[in-house]
């Protein structure tokens, strides 16, 4: 019995199979819109885990306080 053969390139990423789907589909200002959109929304899930965070911080300091 023979062993498996050893494949000289990693199998691909899901992620990167679908940014070569997108390669093909998309024109390049399309890709770089897209992008852009959603590290905007990546920016604004960042900045409302700030905001609920900030909630947090008068009561903890009026809780240390009393």
């Amino acid at each position: 019995m023979q062993a498996a053969p050893v494949r000289a390139h990693a199998i691909p990423s899901v992620t990167t199979a679908l940014r070569a789907v997108e390669s093909l589909l998309l024109s390049s200002g399309q890709r770089t819109a897209r992008r852009n959109a959603w590290t905007a929304v990546l920016e604004d899930r960042r900045r409302a885990k700030d905001r609920v965070e900030s909630l947090y911080v008068p009561d903890a300091v009026a809780d240390h306080r009393s």
